[in-house]
């Protein structure tokens, strides 16, 4: 029994958006450095690709993931194919929605870190002998962390009130696809407003206190520094 209305579907949100933040940390990173280092020509294209989710309509998003991820679509059909699982209306195909939809929203504020840290600093590791892994990981990653605590916490929060990709990729299956934002809809058409009213005000709790913290350990480092 759910210790209070849509805890279901409050924890496959928390557990949607943990994963998918890990993940956009993970591949986001090297990306972010490349971004912020490269001066290849094609530079702007990447960037424009990358910041496409935040322009684009969730449900123009959502309708090509859903083609693409379908059984007959191209990663669909060789994932069906190797697990003998669909990507669309699955917990699987959500996460890979939600790491594409939520890629700016990683990326962009890593590679603002990392282009506010001196190129003379990275120049002394390497004349002192560190290899480029070496130097990042000593200089770059300590010197990026307001970066990647805000990376962090709009990765999370705005994979947390998704709903058109969402909806589009994973549909409205209990204790599978059914996140909180979709929840919350469900309730709103059923006229359930007090049910929609706790998980509504539990989200916005959540992103005022995380954007909050974000901004008060920015500025105390800020401070320091």
């Amino acid at each position: 029994m759910e210790l209070f209305p849509g805890f279901g579907p409050l924890l496959l949100s928390v557990k949607l958006a943990a994963l998918t933040t890990l993940i956009l940390l993970i591949i986001g990173t090297p990306l972010a450095w490349w971004l912020s280092t490269t001066r290849a020509r094609f530079k702007p294209l990447i960037e424009t690709i990358v910041a496409l989710p935040i322009v684009l309509p969730p449900t123009v998003m959502g309708f090509y993931l859903l083609i693409l991820l379908s059984p007959q679509g191209v990663v669909g059909s060789w994932w069906l194919e190797l697990t003998g699982e669909t990507l669309t209306f699955s917990f699987s195909g959500l996460v890979i929605a939600s790491v594409l939809y939520s890629f700016p929203f990683v990326v962009q504020p890593l590679q603002s870190s990392f282009e506010g840290i001196s190129h003379d600093l990275m120049e002394a590791a390497y004349t002192l002998g560190a290899k480029p892994l070496d130097a990042f990981f000593s200089i770059a990653v300590p010197l990026a962390k307001r970066g990647f605590l805000t990376a962090g916490v709009l990765g999370f929060a705005h994979t947390l009130g998704e709903f058109g990709v969402v909806l589009m990729v994973g549909g409205n299956i209990p204790d599978e696809t059914r996140v909180v934002s979709i929840a919350i809809y469900d309730h709103v058409e059923m006229l359930e407003y007090d049910k929609a009213h706790i998980l509504s005000i539990i989200l916005l709790v959540f992103a005022f206190l995380a954007i909050l913290l974000m901004y008060t350990v920015n500025h105390r480092q800020g401070h320091r520094r």
